[in-house]
Order: C-alpha cells, then sequence, then structure tokens
C-alpha cells in the first residue's frame, strides 16, 4: 500500500499544484496524506513511522557530523555553474528559509518516515536502499551531480532514520545541506 499510494503521490505532485501553492501541495501530498494513510487506513501509531525524537542521542551526532562534513564539500560543489544557475537565488526569496524546512518537513517524512518504515517491515534492509530510488528520481531537473548523489545519500539518510527511530534527523540535515548550499550558490552570483 504504501508504495502504491507514495508512486500516486510522487506522479500527482509532477502534475498539479493545488490552490495556485506549491508549498501547500506538497505539505498535503507528502506529510498530510501519508499521515492520514497512517492513521486512517493503517491504523497505526505515527512514531512507528520515525514521527518521534527516537534515540536523540545519535541523532544529533548523526546529525552534526553530517552537516560538517556537507558543509566542507557544498562549500566547493555550490561554487560550480550548475548549482549557482539552480540555486543562486534561492536565499534572497522571501521566507526561504522557513519554506524550505516545511517542504522538506514533508519530503523526509515521506521517504524517510512513512516510506522507509513500511518497507523495512516487507523487506528488511533492503529498504533503505529501495526508498532512495523514488527520492532519487524525484531530483531530476536539478543539477546532475545532486541527482546522482541521491541514490547514496538518500540511503544514508535513510539509515540515519533507521538507526534512530525518527525522519527527524534526516530532516535536520536535509534542511542544513538545501539552506546551506543556496547561501554559497548565491554568494558572488
Amino acid at each position: 500500500m504504501a508504495v502504491v499510494a507514495s508512486t500516486l503521490l510522487l506522479v500527482v505532485d509532477s502534475y498539479h499544484v493545488f490552490w495556485g501553492d506549491l508549498l501547500l501541495t506538497r505539505t498535503l501530498l507528502y506529510l498530510v496524506v501519508p499521515l492520514g494513510i497512517v492513521l486512517l487506513i493503517f491504523r497505526e501509531h505515527p512514531a512507528r513511522y520515525g514521527v518521534q525524537l527516537g534515540d536523540w542521542r545519535a541523532g544529533m551526532a548523526w546529525t552534526l557530523g553530517a552537516c560538517a562534513g556537507l558543509a566542507a564539500l557544498m562549500a566547493v560543489v555550490a561554487r560550480t555553474p550548475a548549482f549557482r544557475e539552480y540555486y543562486g537565488t534561492d536565499a534572497s526569496r522571501p521566507l526561504f528559509w522557513l519554506a524550505d524546512g516545511v517542504e522538506l518537513l514533508g519530503w523526509e517524512f515521506f521517504f524517510r518516515g512513512f516510506l522507509l518504515f513500511a518497507l523495512y517491515r516487507a523487506c528488511g534492509p533492503l529498504a533503505l536502499l529501495l526508498q532512495a530510488v523514488p527520492f532519487t528520481m524525484a531530483h531530476i531537473g536539478k543539477p546532475e551531480l545532486e541527482t546522482l548523489s541521491c541514490i547514496f545519500g538518500g540511503t544514508a539518510f535513510g539509515y540515519i532514520a533507521w538507526r534512530t527511530r525518527s525522519f527527524l534527523y534526516p530532516f535536520l540535515i536535509h534542511w542544513f545541506l538545501a539552506s546551506f548550499t543556496a547561501v554559497v550558490a548565491g554568494i558572488g552570483g
């Protein structure tokens, strides 16, 4: 059920913007609808899908370590022409940080909460890779290097979510990564 639902939600996102608002559309598709499925169809507690602090000590260690490593990497990569062109004006948009955070909260729940934990019950550890496949495909249209790296980054995010039992830590890493990339891409651009 989660695979079918996630596929349909990704397709709907590709073709529709509801109420003329992309952020509202994506919040509905990636956060509200999957949470509704967990509560109303699966009849399970959202904590079983990573909606909890989980192992917060490990989560914070992974978050801080990943943010430090990714900052060093993105300080170089975000200055490339492809990243400057795609992200160069993001940080100057009104309420960029908040809007990006809300969208990524939905994305991370969708991939590292809803999809990962549903797949893990059916496929075991293979779920770490399987949830990264649609995550990677959802990045098509972004800089090629970013899209190619998503199969590895998405799997790593899945591992962190599985290890901590929470999608919160991949969300924090992803939010930092997106924000830092936009700032660096916009510097001198």
